[in-house]
């Protein structure tokens, strides 16, 4: 028996005009959205604040010169001056200056560290050159003399910043900034040995890219190396630029097959042997997934996951004596997640630590010695995550949401735990939030949007939160989709009995409720994401709004249990083992509830698509519950779990051997014979994250079976599908053409 629906539509009352279908001037069109790129939200900096927390830098190009500038303003006056001109940055005669990728300064500011030329490195540009800006010499230097270009990664200052170590070609190397002395740390790199980075997997699943640390001291540096050997080779096809194809080969290791072995050593900066810490278990089978020194020590903590992800073991590592000690462990009964929130106090004699144990993601303070734990955030809420720690003014700022699991705002919380959590952000100001804060917590840089207003950014002073100078309001965007008269999303609820979930919907300009009109659900549905958000871009705003217009259709998203929402961990954690069965149960059972709440909906016609864990859901609920939803597209799926990366699917589903049913079940490939609706299926053939082998996989079940549906492959694109010349116009068309002819 169903409960009471509970139903609220949120448009802020500046934005009513656009709900008129009469106020519409402007088109919406996929060439705008994805050529010329109209309704993109801009951004700003990337901003940084110096070190004296009143003044921060950023990037602007200078025309006369030819590039950009490095430049501070003042917080209290708002004085501009020019750190780094662009002039500066010229590598030699009748050259241009260089590119600013990124940069940082050393400690004394007297130097600049500058990222250019940079190169893909799976997902992220992570490799590159890298160049010196001594600024009272005035001279400009290039690191990695005689290495090949764009082949540096990671390169940090030394603590007294007379060298760089950087990562080149699987080594780690020393450079003296005086003499341009280059020094290997590690000669073994290359092959199956990984010095100083990851391999895919680590990368793609525990967020780990830079595998190297300068000790305070900085005679040594502790680093990450693993060991390839055993691990299964993929290899991906390149058919179009040769006449003879390609094979790329990675190591992948897929669902239950053998790991890297990963271990962490010290090696001394003036040269040497390294020496390894003995952390117990199989390196296969445990996952050294973070390691940092601890200010001003010699000591570094190591975080230690299992191989199932259940637990997570810290150590305490001396690299004078390479002795461990056992620091905590933090265990759970699905999986534990790795926060990146650890601050030391109290003169190193204390730290903070995030954990659920409480049925809430919180903040915690732990002795140096792991026997006292004290919860400094307290309520029946979820940090979303930490924004700023101050130790001076005894507070940590953080994003939450107790009340609207769509929204996000700023709170703070007494770091001695005492009181309750207050609010920063103002309760006029509806929508998502995100803080820049300088490290005295004075001021920051403020972030505000929600699903009907672009990011409108801002310094403000914290305490007050009064505006300081406006930065980006993103006025030309806010006309451009003014003069579209677009209907804003309507956030609504939906009670399916177990629980009440999170849903928005897009209706058509011309909406008239007395009508019947085709639905298309948009799903993502895993536990690394979520879509229904009260922002300006999650779930493909745009796009939506263009299919609703375009196709005359309503288009709703719909959060399922599991999906990353601040609701707690038995939402979270209650898809453990059965990723793809709950959560597809969810969205089918949410469907039928909407159109039972909605009569303008045509329940005879009835879609869905999703890329990703969506593309997966997608065919579940075409396979599985196919008397919902009639019509799907299906973008860069997995097919079969087992197909699938280990860290990501074993920390959901278990080892396959221990949990034959939930893989099985929870696998598309299972089900594909029950398709009875339309289906259009979509892969790049260069999906490094998600194989093109689960597409031709299901390409050869639905043969098997005699089903009949559409397909496109995308050559040598990768997971976002978006490389090469017209790719994403073409990819939106093929899809809305497929609507149009079969929803």
């Amino acid at each position: 028996m169903y409960r009471l629906i509970l139903f609220r539509i949120l448009i802020p009352v500046s934005l009513l005009m656009i709900v008129s279908a009469s106020a519409q001037t402007t088109k919406l069109t996929l060439e705008d959205i994805y050529t010329k790129n109209w309704y993109g939200s801009r951004g700003v900096g990337p901003l940084r604040w110096m070190k004296d927390n009143s003044s921060y830098s950023t990037t602007e190009y200078n025309a006369t010169a030819g590039g950009a500038d490095i430049v501070r303003y003042e917080v209290a006056g708002g004085t501009r001056t020019v750190l780094i001109s662009a002039s500066q940055l010229v590598p030699g005669t009748g050259r241009k200056p260089l590119s600013i990728d990124d940069y940082e300064w050393s400690d004394d500011n007297s130097k600049l560290l500058l990222f250019t030329n940079t190169k893909k490195v799976w997902r992220y540009n992570t490799r590159g050159d890298y160049w010196v800006l001594n600024r009272e010499k005035g001279q400009l230097t290039q690191l990695g003399k005689g290495l090949p270009e764009s082949s540096l990664m990671f390169a940090k200052f030394s603590p007294d910043g007379s060298k760089v170590a950087y990562v080149c070609q699987l080594n780690i190397y020393v450079e003296e900034l005086a003499t341009g002395k280059i020094a290997p740390l590690t000669r073994d790199g290359g092959g199956d040995i990984i010095n100083g980075t990851f391999d895919w997997v680590y990368e793609e699943e525990l967020d780990d890219r830079d595998g190297f640390r300068w000790s305070p001291d900085g005679k040594t540096i502790a680093y990450w190396q693993s060991d390839t050997k055993g691990v299964g080779t993929f290899y991906l096809i390149n058919n179009t630029d040769s006449n003879y194809s390609k094979p790329l080969p990675f190591p992948y290791p897929k669902v239950g097959t053998t790991n890297s072995a990963v271990k962490v050593g010290v090696v001394p900066v003036m040269g040497g042997a390294t020496r390894w810490f003995d952390v117990p278990g199989d390196p296969r089978n445990n996952y050294l997934a973070r390691m940092d020194f601890i200010p001003g020590s010699n000591e570094v903590m190591i975080q230690q996951l299992n191989r199932l992800q259940n637990t997570n073991q810290v150590w305490i590592g001396n690299t004078a004596d390479m002795q461990l000690k056992k620091l905590l462990t933090e265990r759970d009964s699905a999986w534990v997640d790795i926060h990146d929130d650890i601050v030391w106090l109290d003169n190193n004699k204390s730290f903070t630590w995030t954990s659920e144990e409480d049925g809430w993601v919180h903040l915690y303070k732990v002795s140096r010695d792991g026997k006292e734990k004290k919860l400094i955030t307290k309520g029946n809420f979820d940090v979303v995550n930490i924004n700023c720690i101050d130790p001076a003014g005894g507070y940590v700022y953080y994003i939450a949401s107790p009340e609207n699991f769509t929204q996000r705002y700023l709170y703070r919380s007494r770091l001695d735990g005492k009181g309750e959590a207050e609010r920063v952000s103002p309760a006029a100001m509806a929508g998502q939030h995100s803080y820049q804060i300088s490290a005295d917590a004075k001021y920051a840089i403020h972030s505000f949007e929600n699903a009907v207003t672009p990011k409108r950014i801002s310094l403000i002073s914290l305490g007050t939160h009064q505006e300081i100078k406006l930065l980006e309001d993103n006025r030309q965007l806010k006309s451009r989709i003014s003069e579209l008269g677009l209907r804003p999303k309507e956030f609504f609820k939906v009670d399916i009995g177990e629980v009440v979930l999170d849903a928005w919907m897009i209706k058509p300009i011309q909406f008239d409720p007395q009508k019947k009109y085709p639905i298309i659900f948009h799903v993502y549905g895993e536990p690394a994401g979520s879509t229904v958000q009260d922002n300006w871009s999650t779930g493909d705003n745009m796009w939506h709004q263009y299919l609703s217009n375009e196709l005359g259709v309503v288009v709703i998203s719909i959060d399922n249990r599991g999906t990353k929402v601040p609701r707690g961990r038995s939402f979270r954690k209650c898809i453990y083992r059965q990723i793809g069965l709950l959560a597809a149960d969810d969205q089918a059972a949410a469907a039928k509830k909407t159109m039972m709440m909605f009569p303008f909906i045509d329940t005879a016609h009835v879609g869905m698509w999703g890329w990703s864990g969506g593309g997966q859901m997608t065919l579940h609920g075409l396979f599985r519950h196919g008397d919902v939803f009639k019509t799907g597209i299906a973008v860069s799926f997995v097919a079969q779990q087992t197909l699938y990366d280990n860290i990501y699917q074993e920390r959901y589903m278990g080892l396959p051997d221990d949990n034959q049913y939930g893989y099985r079940e929870g696998s598309p490939l299972t089900h594909a014979s029950k398709l009875q609706g339309k289906l259009m299926i979509i892969h790049g053939t260069g999906d490094d994250n998600v194989h093109y082998q689960n597409f031709e996989m299901m390409v050869n079940e639905l043969i098997k079976h005699n089903k009949l549906f559409s397909m496109m492959s995308y050559p040598n694109r990768d997971h976002g599908i978006w490389q090469g010349v017209n790719t994403t116009l073409h990819l939106r068309r093929t899809m809305e053409n497929f609507w149009k002819k079969n929803l």
